[in-house]
């Protein structure tokens, strides 16, 4: 029974998962500081 693979190379993957996490959490904090700034 073959898997599908989403990525060959789990190193790789790691590496993407973390980029992902790493955008996500960039974004998280820009909401945060205009939240902020926009707040009266």
């Amino acid at each position: 029974m073959q898997q599908p693979v989403l990525d060959p190379d789990p190193q790789n993957g790691q590496k993407k998962l973390l980029t992902v996490f790493g955008v996500m959490l960039a974004i998280g904090v820009l909401i945060a500081i205009i939240a902020s700034i926009a707040a009266p």
